[in-house]
């Protein structure tokens, strides 16, 4: 359960951070790339929340 809840807590920080990415007026290509690496970094962190990813620890959220 916490888990999951940790899950929560660090997809709506990552969505709020690439929302104010968003905003940022950046070139095309860099654009493009900036929003590669958010959705690596989106497929790791649910990775790594299910333990799937074992070289990659989330730091617990403590309380």
């Amino acid at each position: 359960m916490v888990q999951l809840v940790n899950l929560i807590i660090y997809l709506v920080v990552f969505g709020l951070i690439w929302w104010l990415v968003g905003f940022l007026p950046l070139p095309a290509p860099v654009a493009q790339v900036v929003r590669v690496l958010f959705i690596v970094l989106l497929i790791v962190i649910v990775l790594s929340a299910f333990g799937i990813v074992p070289g990659i620890h989330m730091p617990q959220l403590r309380w």
